[in-house]
């Protein structure tokens, strides 16, 4: 096994490929553009429509098993599953929509999907996982990175359907059943842990800033060539150009390991973390290690600044405090928040479930919107839908990075814990509810662009959240765990709520029988506001309730927040493993 110091290339090249994998970790964003041929084509109903959305949401978010497989295997072999999963599932879609298969059961066609958008957690697990251990330092940041090109992807996967795919959506199920797989298999290689700094580096921040900013230039430019083309309509070779300057920008964070090549720079000072490098789990300590023994007291300086981040002792352990003379009396303890849980040890504690309940309520709100996104665009009068995605996605982009950027300064500036941020954004997708279902004349793209910044910050939000309460040697089970509550929201808000009442009243408008199931195999479409307003009235409602959990949860961990930004930088806690 290799030791790698800080400052080297290779954690450089891996965070550039993996901006690539999360661009590829978004194909489950594309589902909007093809739902709608799902639709027509196969006849289904809104109740089948939203139905399938959950398949999507499910299959994204459920990564218990890629969490587990994080600590076993080294990232390349979950890429793999990855690609296999989206040629398998979306090579399936593929045959129902063409017309190659006909006759293909929903029940088939609602696995594959699920199998199809299971890729995504399979790629972003092994991207994130990898990258939070190589800057530890840095989480809020790399998390705002990662998650923000992952919310770009809709964009990408937007402009290649209406720029390359001249919107087919047959050609699109067919691009993400072989090209994913294959750029999978390229960045493999690239992918891999390597040891982190142990120390704050100028460069380093450099290197992050070079990044976000090129994140910026892409999504503008993402947004104005989909617009232009909507307009315009691209002509064939100007389209390709359009398309070779986006891959250029996509491979922008590559610039960083070239340079370093070509301008290597001295040794840092700053040294590294005593991590080997060989496979994931060399990242982490043997299980053998996870009953640790620790004196009571620890003759240290900070051992007085650890006080106000542990939680209180009983008499019995006063006791043995005060029998202890020479420190030699050792004891086993359960691990404090921000230290390395095991995942039994932390759903025991109240702000586990607080952060899930709280990340429930606003990812399970947002992409019930994003699920019938076309519907609801619709239902209000566009024909063309690709703009509200497009829209949707870059503003999803802009909460994503922006949330990692604006708490990673505030806590490290003022020690705000980065769950505020989520509390001021539930109260902004109140307001965004009752926009949406005011149905007011021109609300529409102001509505999806508040919604797409607020779904961003609470993803971007819960990563370095759960990394710092609970530690990184099991991250990839608890972010995995937590990422259950969007498939969660979209079953119940998105297939039983907006499902049912978009299906009753298009019955209403098409003077159907819901009840009696005279509609229940027949596609109609339902137009007005009616379509969607109760839905939105009910997630409006959900997220007070979220912007009080998220205030409780606030409340609880900010002596934590305290303990681990003391001084204006990240420390790990004493007793930390990593």
């Amino acid at each position: 096994m290799v030791s790698l110091k800080s400052g080297t290339r290779p954690p450089w090249v891996g965070l550039g490929a993996a901006v690539l994998a999360q661009i590829a970790s978004g194909n489950s964003y594309s589902f909007p553009l093809y739902s709608h041929s799902l639709k027509s084509v196969l006849g289904f109903n809104q109740h089948h429509l939203t139905m399938l959305g959950v398949a999507n949401d499910i299959g994204e978010n459920v990564g218990l098993l890629p969490g587990i497989a994080s600590n076993k295997f080294p990232p390349s072999l979950l890429l793999l599953i990855g690609a296999l999963a989206c040629f398998l599932g979306y090579g399936v879609l593929w045959l129902a929509l063409s017309g190659t298969l006909l006759s293909m059961p929903y029940w088939l066609l609602w696995i594959a999907l699920c199998v199809a958008t299971n890729s995504s957690a399979w790629l972003t697990t092994a991207v994130i996982v990898t990258n939070m251990r190589n800057f530890p330092l840095n989480r809020g940041t790399v998390a705002g990175i990662l998650k923000g090109y992952g919310g770009l992807s809709a964009a990408v996967l937007t402009e290649i359907y209406s720029v390359l795919l001249r919107n087919s959506s047959s050609r699109l199920l067919l691009f993400l059943a072989l090209g994913i797989p294959i750029l999978c298999f390229v960045l493999m290689y690239f992918v891999r842990p390597c040891a982190p700094a142990s120390g704050e580096d100028a460069a380093e921040r450099g290197h992050f800033l070079f990044i976000q900013a090129a994140s910026v230039v892409l999504g503008f430019y993402l947004l104005i060539t989909t617009i232009l083309d909507d307009v315009l309509s691209f002509s064939a070779p100007l389209a390709n150009m359009f398309a070779v300057v986006m891959v250029v920008l996509l491979m922008a964070p590559l610039a960083i390991p070239v340079k370093m090549t070509l301008y290597p720079a001295r040794a840092s000072i700053s040294g590294t973390l005593d991590y080997k490098v060989g496979s994931s789990n060399s990242l982490i300590q043997e299980d053998n290690a996870e009953d640790k023994t620790e004196p009571l007291l620890v003759p240290t300086p900070s051992t007085t600044n650890l006080g106000s981040f542990y939680e209180n002792d009983d008499s019995s352990e006063v006791a043995m405090l005060l029998a202890e003379g020479e420190g030699a009396v050792k004891r086993k303890r359960r691990p404090k928040r921000g230290e390395d849980f095991k995942f039994s040890e932390a759903v025991v504690k109240a702000d586990f479930w607080l952060l899930f309940l709280a990340y429930f309520v606003g990812v399970g709100s947002g992409v019930t919107v994003l699920n019938n996104l076309a519907q609801i665009g619709i239902a209000q009068g566009l024909h063309d839908t690709t703009i509200l995605l497009s829209l949707f996605s870059f503003c999803n982009f802009v909460g994503r990075l922006g949330g990692g950027v604006v708490s990673e300064h505030f806590v490290r500036s003022k020690a705000i814990p980065r769950t505020f941020w989520m509390t001021c954004t539930q109260i902004i997708m109140i307001v965004t509810y009752l926009l949406f279902a005011s149905a007011i004349a021109g609300s529409l793209y102001a509505a999806i662009a508040l919604l797409g910044i607020c779904y961003g910050v609470q993803v971007s939000i819960m990563i370095p959240t759960v990394s710092e309460l609970f530690g990184l040697k099991h991250f990839g089970i608890f972010y995995n765990f937590m990422s259950i509550g969007n498939p969660l929201g979209a079953f119940i808000f998105s297939g039983l709520l907006a499902g049912y009442i978009y299906d009753n009243e298009a019955a209403k408008q098409h003077g159907l029988d819901i009840i009696s199931g005279s509609s229940s195999n027949t596609s109609v479409s339902c137009l007005g506001p009616n379509c969607f307003r109760l839905t939105f009235l009910v997630l409006a409602s959900v997220c007070g309730v979220g912007t009080i959990l998220t205030i409780v949860l606030t409340y609880r961990i900010k002596p934590v927040y305290q303990m681990l930004y003391a001084g204006g930088s990240f420390r790990l806690p004493q007793s930390s493993n990593h």
